[in-house]
């Protein structure tokens, strides 16, 4: 076999499994993409955000720019913050402080230790907990949690509008006033970023997203969200499971690899027949001086 016939027989190796990989993993992507919801509602019956609100959203958020205005699951430009990991430390924060005051204290970062992990432990439950039902299309969130996502919506509705209140964080994200044209647009835009953040901090169904990391008992599996815990958030314990990292680490041994094979490729297809560089016998830049 001739050494141009055992390329071409690579390349085409190469490429088929390349792509039987994206499919594969393409099919994945889509059966376990996140799920858009008919309607968000409130244990009261209140219908906060609809399908509608959130895709109008997405297209609201596109039509600014999309990620080059901050990112969504830290995909994007990095001026602005990632929207959905904004809005899930903000919400969590607003539930902690309404919990907080349930306690007679002013905020949760005023009250003891003790009584700060009870209500993470209360907030993780709360967020991580899958309330999406398919046959309906609902998710539902308490009455606290609607409260919740009321005020981060007001703030999102100053800062793509223009409130001087908020004038300060827009300057410092590199937005102008009114960013984001109508009220209606800009509410619409705050059903999309919430959707990010929600799809950031629930658990996905049993069996369905499972990773393995390990313990004091083992390796054993754990239950991540439909973003595998990604963006961070250690107030719900949204972390990066070990296979992100590993994976992660093995792309990257994985692309330094192939660069050293094409460079050992071709260090021993051309070496033996190259001929020797014979330097000149005098500076042939001595006569520009």
């Amino acid at each position: 076999m001739s050494n141009t016939r055992r390329l071409w027989l690579a390349l085409a190796t190469l490429l088929v499994v390349s792509f039987s990989v994206l499919l594969w993993a393409g099919g994945e992507i889509f059966r376990a993409a996140p799920p858009m919801p008919e309607r968000v509602m409130a244990s009261n019956g209140e219908v906060i955000y609809t399908r509608q609100d959130i895709e109008t959203g997405r297209q609201v958020w596109q039509s600014i720019g999309g990620m080059q205005l901050g990112s969504i699951w830290g995909h994007g430009g990095y001026v602005a913050p990632d929207w959905s990991a904004d809005w899930l430390h903000r919400e969590s924060v607003s539930l902690l402080d309404r919990w907080a005051r349930d306690e007679g204290t002013p905020t949760y970062a005023e009250l003891d230790e003790e009584i700060q992990s009870a209500l993470r432990g209360r907030l993780r439950k709360q967020m991580r907990t899958n309330t999406f039902d398919p046959g309906s299309g609902t998710i539902n969130v308490s009455i606290e949690r609607a409260e919740a996502m009321a005020n981060v919506a007001a703030h999102y509705v100053s800062l793509f509008g223009n409130d001087p209140a908020t004038a300060e964080l827009r300057e410092a994200y590199a937005m102008r006033d009114n960013t984001v044209d109508t009220l209606a647009h800009r509410r619409a835009l705050t059903a999309f970023f919430w959707w990010t953040a929600w799809a950031a901090g629930t658990e996905r169904p049993a069996g369905e997203g499972q990773t393995y990391a390990p313990d004091r008992s083992g390796v054993s599996p754990k239950v991540v969200t439909y973003t595998n815990n990604w963006p961070a958030e250690p107030l719900i314990d949204n972390t990066a499971p070990p296979a992100l990292w590993v994976w992660s680490a093995f792309s990257v041994l994985f692309l330094l690899a192939g660069i050293a094979a094409l460079g050992w490729h071709h260090a021993v297809s051309h070496a033996a027949g190259e001929e020797a560089h014979t330097p000149p016998a005098s500076d042939p830049f001595a006569s520009l001086r």
